[in-house]
């Protein structure tokens, strides 16, 4: 039977995951491939996808459905109408196994490819003003790797031209530490945050096709890779240094992964100071940037496999699945629409449906 899964996973194939030579967006060697066929962790976290959990899953993506605005946009005020949080929420219904016009959820996720367009200037740049936060390149970053999962699913011709205008942008900005800041501009500093968010955009890109030069890439790998501290986490900046903190450092393991790096000592540290932040059912809502440490989190422990993901996906699901509200929402400072789309996106990464996150 021709499913989404397998609708997802043969265009895959078919182009999405072409490698890059010289160690840039590649899937890994081939001894390596041969290797993450013989593990259990895909069997491993389709068993983790109990009753209980694929019931929250339910309530949660009927609650971004009802809240999704006509225009495509969530919330309102704030971080409303924000273009990340749209492509977050458009993530979240490709990860239950829609795509862009089919499935359940087909009609909300053509709705987010529609506002992220209508909302992607000449330049390329992805962005509300109004409700940009002070680091718009975050939603740009966001945007364009919604952006590219979509065209890999369809082809579609009005999204290459503005998407390969939005991986210019992001080619064009990096600075000469290899990695990107807040602006749309070649900022003098980077920071390792919003380098992660255009590291997995050119990803999602090259995935679906699109040229990304192999020298970006190496620079934003050796960029991560100098951002690392002796105790396997990273600092936010080059400049000053500073202490590690599991938000960043999960997005630095990720970034390194997405880059085409599978193994060596930064995977290893970074994995081994990940697993000193186990989540725990008391620290939702106390740590800061929750839902963004986790969203990276659990892609790390994903693409690490074994011990690393059996332990990691039932503490954080189990975690979330005691913090839903009554309606099917996470809350979050940001916003609801934002928790929410993050927690599904978490408690989902069992389907593998969405390219970016398969292993």
């Amino acid at each position: 039977m021709f499913t989404r899964r397998t609708f997802l996973r043969s265009a895959f194939r078919c182009g999405l995951g072409a490698a890059v030579a010289g160690g840039s967006l590649v899937h890994g060697p081939r001894w390596l491939l041969a290797r993450d066929r013989g593990t259990d962790t895909e069997k491993s976290g389709a068993e983790m996808l109990t009753p209980k959990t694929t019931e929250a899953i339910q309530k949660g993506l009927d609650f971004l459905a009802a809240h999704q605005h006509d225009d495509g946009a969530f919330g309102a005020g704030g971080y409303g109408r924000n273009v990340a949080v749209c492509a977050l929420g458009g993530m979240a219904f490709i990860g239950s196994g829609s795509t862009p016009g089919r499935g359940p959820y087909g009609k909300q996720v053509d709705r987010c490819v529609d506002f992220i367009l209508s909302h992607t200037e000449e330049s390329g740049f992805i962005n509300v003003t109004a409700s940009a936060s002070h680091g718009p390149m975050y939603g740009h970053g966001f945007a364009t790797m919604f952006l590219a999962e979509c065209y890999g699913m369809t082809q579609r011709a009005d999204i290459r031209e503005k998407l390969t205008r939005a991986v210019e942008l992001i080619v064009n900005t990096q600075n000469t530490e290899g990695g990107w800041r807040y602006q749309p501009i070649r900022e003098p500093a980077a920071d390792i945050s919003v380098t992660v968010c255009e590291v997995m955009a050119l990803r999602a890109a090259r995935n679906a096709g699109l040229h990304v030069p192999k020298d970006t890439i190496n620079r934003s790998i050796a960029y991560v890779k100098k951002s690392q501290n002796e105790d396997g986490g990273f600092m936010y900046m080059l400049s000053g240094g500073g202490p590690s903190a599991f938000p960043r450092s999960a997005a630095a393991v990720v970034a390194l992964y997405s880059a085409g790096v599978y193994e060596g000592p930064e995977i290893e540290k970074g994995l081994e100071y990940l697993n000193t932040q186990m989540p725990r059912g008391d620290d939702f809502g106390r740590d800061g940037h929750y839902f963004y440490g986790h969203y990276y989190a659990v892609q790390a422990m994903w693409q690490a496999g074994g011990d690393y993901w059996k332990h990691w996906y039932p503490a954080i699901r189990d975690a979330l699945l005691k913090r839903q509200s009554d309606d099917g929402s996470w809350m979050d400072s940001i916003g609801s629409e934002y928790g929410t789309s993050m927690a599904l996106i978490i408690l989902q990464i069992p389907n593998n449906y969405l390219p970016i996150f398969q292993r």
